[in-house]
């Protein structure tokens, strides 16, 4: 397997490549004399599908690091300190927590405290294995079909594959791939998980039922039903397979969550699309460019699974989220089962907060959590940030 090492400034505006021709994906020996420098290194995890149209088959998550070279030169203690973020219902990883824009990549402002931080991207999005019903605009739903049909084929077409293309515990069985592969590469027992949006039931059900394998636990806007169904469906639901996201919805879906002044950068939410391209190059040729995303069903992520947590628990509400509403996030933090839980309520910002103006204090709680398992002192209870 070949890896791909970025040593640049922590901006990312100076990098250099090494190809690595190493077997697990692991990093070369790196210069020790740049200690501002933060490495990005990119991992392929073999995994045996559990995504119901390729059960059986091999599969690749591919996974980012980024790290301080003094962090994993031979030898150190990483116990506590590997961080893998998941990410939510559209957007990859890299593309999510690694913005490649000023100080908003939240996996360099960790990696710039002493944290090895490993983001992962499940089946169906960015660089890993992408189930063939995505590749047809057939399978999209007829109001996205009529988006591209007339360009790429013609005519709206009826679909090849009418259920959703990934499940929840196809999603656990990616991320169980990807830990394991991470407490082997970095001699550690326990690993803390980040997730954002539907992150929230990918690392939450995970969490809950591998406890032995969780070191603390930061969940963004979680997606979270309290009454939500215990186990799987008899059969998966008819439905599209995937969806796509244009700049123009993307652009629309952020708007309707501003609240205050100022609540964002422009520049950031330029960097976020180019990048979001970058990672489909299929659907960047699609209409004007879009993004997909598989369709997932989902389970098993409500009150008797969140009772069932209990490594430290942190989540984060932005104040002005209309995907999910604080209510919903508030509910999620009464169950978790955790005895040390903070909840932070996050003002001027929305679901995309990560990619706002507030993402210095929510980089900031994460890092304090994740080091000291405390938000501005405070072990348990609602902290309030953002507010002025």
């Amino acid at each position: 397997m070949v890896s791909i090492l970025r040593l640049g400034v922590a901006t990312g505006a100076v990098t250099i490549a090494v190809a690595l021709a190493a077997q697990n994906g692991t990093a070369a020996r790196v210069p020790q004399n740049d200690k501002s420098s933060v490495l990005s290194l990119n991992h392929y995890v073999k995994v045996m599908s559990t995504v119901p149209v390729m059960v059986g088959q091999a599969a690749q998550m591919y996974v980012r690091e980024r790290a301080l070279p003094e962090t994993i030169r031979p030898g150190v203690n990483l116990a506590d300190r590997v961080v893998l973020f998941v990410h939510g219902a559209g957007t990859p990883a890299e593309v999510a927590f690694d913005v490649a824009y000023q100080d908003y990549s939240w996996m360099a402002a960790l990696a710039g405290g002493g944290f090895d931080t490993f983001s992962m991207d499940v089946s169906g999005y960015g660089r890993s294995t992408r189930p063939t019903p995505m590749n047809d605009p057939c399978n999209l739903s007829p109001a996205q079909q009529a988006t591209f049909i007339p360009v790429l084929i013609g005519a709206p077409c009826a679909a090849t594959y009418a259920q959703p293309v990934t499940t929840i515990a196809s999603d656990w069985n990616d991320i169980g791939a990807v830990v394991d592969y991470l407490r082997a590469l970095r001699h550690v027992d326990r690993v803390s998980l980040v997730g954002w949006s539907l992150g929230g039931p990918r690392t939450g059900g995970y969490a809950a039922a591998h406890a032995d394998k969780i070191h603390k636990l930061v969940l963004l806007s979680p997606a979270y039903t309290r009454d939500a169904a215990p186990g799987p469906p008899a059969a998966l639901p008819t439905g599209v397979a995937f969806n796509t996201q244009s700049r123009a919805e993307f652009d629309a879906n952020w708007d309707r969550q501003l609240g205050c002044a100022n609540q964002f950068d422009m520049g950031a939410r330029e960097s976020v699309w180019t990048a979001m391209l970058e990672s489909d190059p299929v659907g960047a040729t699609w209409g004007s460019g879009v993004r997909r995303a598989p369709q997932t069903a989902t389970w098993g992520w409500n009150r008797e699974v969140a009772g069932r947590l209990r490594m430290p628990l942190l989540v984060v509400s932005p104040a002005h989220d209309v995907q999910v509403p604080p209510a919903r996030v508030r509910e999620l933090y009464e169950d978790a089962g955790s005895p040390q839980k903070v909840l932070v309520d996050l003002g001027c910002s929305s679901h995309n907060a990560l990619w706002e103006r507030q993402h210095a204090a929510l980089f900031a709680a994460s890092r304090e959590w994740l080091a000291e398992g405390t938000v501005s002192r405070a072990r348990s209870g609602t902290v309030r940030l953002g507010y002025q």
